[in-house]
């Protein structure tokens, strides 16, 4: 029998695509039940199963909700996540969770498929038996593109700086730019002064900073949640400790600074990496493009390298200007970028369902 499935956080950017990529790869299912909080309970999402569209209506997530469920894909914060996550698995549901929650609890496998599918049964043999975390989104591209490198000839230092977009702030980061452009076009169709246009656009832009701390619109904001008092984000140090924690290398040198860029959807990233032994740039190119979930773009003379746009509602990691580092031996540059609600959210759950589909269930 097909596995009944739930989606916890629905009507979310990422619970969204969660149900959307369920349907795009087919992922076999008895039953599914769309879960949130009390105010989006009772929307209506709309997906097509075959040649028909089908409409699922949005449930109460409730203490009761995953009594009938085999495999529940969360995105519905850390705190609904610790509250309802061991519920769900003392059910018998499988639970693969999107929030930071249960990423560096150490008996919770940190998963990326491409990467480390083995640790799920080295982390149940001794852990929480039933929970899978899905890693940060800047994490995931990051470690698809780095682990064959770090197979073939050992990773001992990465820097990357990250350009990462507004949708990883979900929803209400879309809305705040989509509202700091609306007033920009406004300011510029008024029929006055330069000075009087900057200043109006000026003021209307930060009449919407609700989400970040400056306007998003023609801005980069090197501040990507909280700060701690080492001076580092965590985001950043989410970055740091769970490539560690997916590479199974605690101490491996990594340093971060994530930035939010003015770009919808899709994230990019500056990756530095020095290797423990030699490899030419051709081998690491030809590495690349035979490694699961990668796809290389890498062209200078053509102006072939990839972009957000190009990654958008795609799956794979794209990889490009793959070159030396002059500055430091056996090190290289290359430029990691993939659609963060997709490959970076959503369907590295969804492939994570898939293992346990195969392999568990």
């Amino acid at each position: 029998m097909d596995p009944r499935v739930a989606v916890v956080g629905a009507t979310g950017a990422v619970g969204r695509m969660m149900v959307r990529v369920l349907h795009e790869r087919n992922f076999p299912m008895s039953t599914l039940k769309l879960l949130a909080s009390k105010r989006s309970a009772g929307t209506d999402i709309y997906f097509k199963t075959g040649r028909q569209m089908e409409k699922f209506t949005v449930e109460v997530l409730s203490e009761n909700s995953l009594k009938d469920c085999d495999i529940a894909l969360f995105s519905a914060g850390s705190q609904v996540s610790k509250t309802a996550a061991p519920l769900a698995i003392s059910e018998g549901c499988y639970v693969v969770d999107n929030s930071s929650a249960w990423r560096m609890d150490p008996g919770v496998p940190l998963i990326v498929p491409e990467v480390n599918p083995s640790d799920i049964a080295k982390y149940w043999e001794h852990g929480k038996t039933g929970l899978i975390a899905n890693p940060n989104c800047s994490t995931i591209q990051m470690v698809v593109a780095l682990s064959p490198i770090h197979k073939e000839v050992g990773i001992k230092r990465i820097v990357v700086s990250t350009y990462q977009s507004v949708s990883g702030t979900g929803q209400k980061g879309v809305d705040e730019l989509e509202k700091q452009m609306e007033s920009w076009h406004i300011a510029h169709s008024i029929l006055l002064s330069k000075a009087v246009k900057f200043w109006y656009m000026e003021n209307s832009i930060r009449a919407e900073d609700k989400v970040y701390p400056y306007p998003i619109l023609s801005n980069c904001i090197p501040h990507i949640d909280e700060f701690l008092p080492d001076g580092y984000t965590k985001e950043e140090m989410k970055m740091i400790n769970e490539t560690r924690k997916i590479l199974s290398e605690p101490k491996m040198a990594i340093t971060a600074t994530c930035v939010r860029v003015p770009v919808f959807y899709g994230h990019a990233e500056s990756v530095n990496f020095q290797t423990e032994r030699s490899i030419s740039t051709k081998d690491l190119r030809d590495l690349l493009s035979a490694s699961a979930g990668v796809t290389v773009m890498d062209d200078p003379a053509e102006t072939k390298y990839p972009t957000q746009m190009q990654a958008r509602y795609k799956d794979e990691v794209f990889v490009g200007r793959i070159r030396k580092d002059r500055s430091a031996k056996n090190s290289f540059n290359m430029w990691v970028v993939a659609d963060n609600l997709r490959k970076g959210a959503a369907t590295n759950a969804v492939q994570i369902a898939e293992l346990l589909l195969k392999e568990h269930l």
